[in-house]
């Protein structure tokens, strides 16, 4: 098994995780290097990694490094994924143990996106335990389906997921029926249109598309959970959202997530 990791300056990070889905639509690893930098890992066998060139012409002069290792053995890139807990949900790989009496969310890292160890879904999590559950929730570029999965287990129905990318889509569909939930998902594209109505709202997303929604979001919901914000960014985008108000806020590892409501 290769490792193959590609590292680049955060600030042109989405062109180049576009470009990498095109060539690897099953998913790949999202980790933090510092505050500037992200590294996006894929695995495969010797000799089956795809080329890299439209991925390094998208990237340009932001491409920081491009790296390859061999993984010993399949058991080792699964230690990357371990299972975590917020509140009564229990987040875990379909290898890891379930909590007794916990609310499993079941996420396949092979699906795309990883399975949510990253600060800025664990900090959306925090926010979302606390809301009274009910209703209809929307989530606005889904992912894995993580936040989706957890919505429904919380008790938010019904749950309207939308991603840009088909593999998020299909990825968060494939996770509320390994969980046996009831989650709608569709392609939407957020710097366009915002996503589905519905009172409550999770955008696990970064700064200049929390920036583009807002300006065009006639019909703010009742309760938005912001995301995907380092903590310098978060008072900026709550003040973007002028018809919501700031409610709550967590903080955790340079990240930030924030609770706007009516």
């Amino acid at each position: 098994m290769i490792r193959l990791a590609v590292r680049v300056a955060r600030s042109h990070a989405e062109p180049v995780l576009a470009e990498l889905l095109v060539i690897a639509p099953g998913g790949l690893e999202e980790r933090d290097v510092d505050a500037v930098t992200v590294e996006y890992v894929l695995y495969g066998a010797a000799g089956e990694l795809p080329d890299l060139g439209e991925v390094r012409a998208a990237a340009g002069g932001a491409l920081v490094d491009v790296s390859t290792s061999e993984v010993a053995d399949g058991s080792t890139w699964r230690d990357w994924h371990r299972p975590f807990d917020v509140g009564p949900l229990r987040v875990r790989p379909p290898w890891g143990p379930a909590r007794t009496g916990a609310l499993d969310v079941v996420i396949d890292p092979g699906q795309a996106f990883g399975t949510g160890a990253h600060p800025s879904t664990r900090l959306t999590l925090e926010l979302l335990v606390d809301l009274p559950p009910g209703g209809a929730l929307a989530d606005w570029g889904s992912g894995s389906g993580i936040l989706s999965v957890a919505a429904a287990r919380l008790g938010f129905a019904p749950v309207l997921a939308c991603d840009l990318e088909h593999a998020a889509v299909e990825a968060t569909l494939a996770a509320a029926t390994t969980n046996g939930v009831d989650v709608t998902a569709s392609r939407c594209d957020l710097r366009a249109a915002p996503g589905p109505w519905a009172p409550t709202v999770v955008a696990n997303l970064v700064r200049p598309l929390l920036l583009d929604i807002a300006a065009r979001l006639d019909r703010p919901p009742e309760r938005l959970i912001a995301s995907g914000l380092e903590r310098a960014e978060a008072g900026e985008v709550a003040t973007a959202f002028g018809g919501l108000a700031l409610a709550a806020r967590r903080d955790g590892d340079g990240w930030s997530a924030i609770l706007l409501t009516r």
